[in-house]
């Protein structure tokens, strides 16, 4: 069986739980979560604790059991704790900056990049080279500090550009003179 699918999901304190057939729905403190799961996949809830279980041990199956068993983990954890990505701008002249609900990238080009906070995403600009993206869905998070690094990724030979706080960048060496 599969190990990440058999685990069962702890529900916290705070955190409102509702499985209705395949949908699943997470209410909490930083927000709410609605998940659909493959339909045969089967979810239970007993004592503040779901667990998910699979109908045989086909191939589909076992591949679906861990990723449903993820998924709605991610949906409770993302309304109990919410998720986070940071982000640094690295160059000289780059910086970041918060007007309003819109996040304001000056990256080197001619005019500055303007963002707007999607809807359940929360940007925080501590610093004019840091960047915080939080949020209690774990994808929209990922994808908008995706794309935030799309608008200037870093470059190999100074390190310039928009990465992500844990990201290393492997450093090239350049050209050398003529001798």
């Amino acid at each position: 069986m599969s190990r990440t699918g058999r685990k069962p999901i702890h529900i916290p304190a705070g955190v409102e739980v509702k499985i209705d057939g395949h949908h699943v729905s997470a209410k909490g403190p930083k927000g709410h979560n609605e998940l659909d799961t493959h339909p045969s996949m089967t979810l239970t809830m007993e004592g503040g604790v779901i667990t998910v279980t699979r109908p045989s041990d086909d191939k589909e199956h076992r591949s679906l059991h861990g990723l449903t068993r993820s998924l709605v983990a991610n949906a409770v954890n993302g309304v109990a704790t919410g998720f986070t990505k940071e982000l640094e701008v690295n160059g000289v002249g780059y910086r970041a900056a918060k007007q309003g609900k819109n996040l304001v990238l000056t990256v080197g080009y001619s005019h500055q990049v303007i963002m707007p906070e999607p809807e359940g995403i929360t940007i925080d600009v501590p610093a004019p080279n840091k960047i915080v993206v939080t949020g209690a869905n774990k994808q929209q998070v990922g994808q908008f500090a995706s794309e935030i690094r799309g608008k200037r990724p870093p470059e190999p030979y100074k390190g310039k550009g928009i990465k992500y706080a844990d990201e290393v960048i492997i450093r090239k060496e350049g050209k050398t003179g003529k001798k």
